[in-house]
């Protein structure tokens, strides 16, 4: 199967992409190896293709701003005795160019055609720039 599809997600409560990173470092957001993960209730249906090298792309504060490589999905059964679906990332966050998203419940798939590209290797060590600042750059489409 050559079909690859990446997913989408509201990163909650955070407000920027270094917040998110510091919650994947904390112990109640990773593996037992130490990788990030994120646990949801709905398994995806289309697993081979998101295994196939899609990523989870992070929507912060409204604007989808950067992704992770999918390494595996893990059952989980929770205390409830309900089976979710554990997303194990690259604990590498990698930057892509701002795009505007409204929010929404869940995660989404999106497909490689409509996911923002990285931002070049030049731009990726750059101090990310203030949210409200990355927003209104992204409604006039410069970034």
């Amino acid at each position: 199967m050559d079909k690859c599809v990446n997913i989408l997600k509201l990163s909650v409560g955070t407000e920027n992409i270094d917040d998110l990173a510091a919650w994947q470092q904390t112990k109640r957001a990773q593996t037992t190896e130490g990788l990030p993960r994120h646990v949801t209730r709905m398994w995806p249906k289309r697993e081979a293709e998101l295994m196939n090298g899609g990523s989870i792309f992070w929507v912060v504060k409204g604007v989808i701003q950067c992704r992770q490589k999918i390494i595996r999905l893990d059952e989980q059964i929770g205390q409830d005795g309900i089976r979710r679906c554990a997303i194990v990332m690259d604990p590498t966050l990698i930057r892509v160019q701002s795009s505007l998203k409204r929010p929404f419940q869940g995660w989404r798939y999106l497909s490689p055609e409509d996911a923002p590209a990285d931002l070049p290797k030049g731009r990726r060590d750059e101090e990310p720039l203030p949210v409200e600042l990355n927003r209104a750059l992204a409604e006039i489409g410069v970034l």
